[in-house]
């Protein structure tokens, strides 16, 4: 099965043109090995070509990754999964599956300061991308409404709405995290607008939904985000302690076992 060196050239040439990259890689190694182990032409090609799929996705995934804005620290392995209530454990499960996006549904993550939403979210997404290939997309609510700000200011606005909605899921970090008036809160509220029934937004807020008016400023705003965020979502609460204040007590217990002995 090894290739003779007049072949050699053309063979290269054809699997460049084709955009077979890994192919052109491991054909002659594998062909070798396909002698040696006596395997058939059938096997051979399966072998590959499951080379040249395997190393395409790798390659989409970290496209997908890249372009996500994930922060990557953040991912499940890293995650204390003990820490969750059994209710959003088994939420939790079910997400990971990744109907939802296909449902156009919302996940919407409540609870305190370092309770873990962002991480939560954040591991979720990163397994969407890695496992199921997920069009996703990381922004913190701030920095979210400041592009839209500026492409309002540009008159570009829609254009950059249609530009996130490429993304199968949404995550707005920190929504009322800092508080905005209500002209900068509404482009936040085109967007989601914009996004009902079209993609998912998955979203974190230490505030519950009877405070939101606090963050858009306007009694039929927030009851209108309220109500096209809210239709197909699931609501993931997270009544657990800070694990930051958590740390900061087993540190602080170390440092006086430490000095006693």
């Amino acid at each position: 099965m090894s290739t003779t060196p007049d072949i050699r050239p053309a063979l290269l040439g054809h699997l460049k043109g084709l955009h077979l990259p890994t192919v052109r890689e491991c054909y002659e190694e594998t062909a070798r090995r396909a002698e040696r182990e006596t395997l058939s032409y059938e096997q051979y090609l399966l072998e590959v070509i499951s080379r040249e799929c395997e190393q395409r996705r790798k390659s989409k995934v970290q496209r997908l990754l890249k372009d996500s804005a994930l922060p990557l620290e953040k991912s499940l392995p890293n995650f204390d999964l003990k820490r969750l209530p059994a209710k959003a454990a088994r939420q939790l499960r079910t997400l990971l599956g990744g109907g939802f996006l296909d449902r156009k549904e919302n996940v919407l993550v409540f609870g305190n300061p370092g309770s873990g939403k962002s991480h939560l979210l954040t591991a979720l997404a990163q397994e969407l991308v890695i496992v199921r290939e997920r069009k996703m997309h990381f922004t913190k609510c701030v920095l979210l409404m400041q592009d839209l700000l500026a492409a309002k200011r540009d008159l570009r606005l829609s254009r950059e709405i249609k530009r996130l909605a490429r993304y199968e899921g949404l995550i707005i970090d920190d929504l009322g995290y800092v508080q905005q008036s209500r002209d900068d809160m509404e482009v936040v509220f085109t967007l989601l607008a914009e996004r009902y029934e079209r993609g998912s937004v998955l979203m974190t807020s230490n505030l519950p939904f009877s405070k939101w008016e606090g963050i858009f400023k306007d009694a039929m705003m927030t009851a209108a985000a309220i109500d096209r965020l809210v239709h197909h979502s699931v609501i993931i609460e997270l009544n657990i302690p800070s694990y930051r204040v958590e740390e900061a007590k087993k540190n602080q217990q170390a440092e006086n076992q430490g000095e006693g002995e």
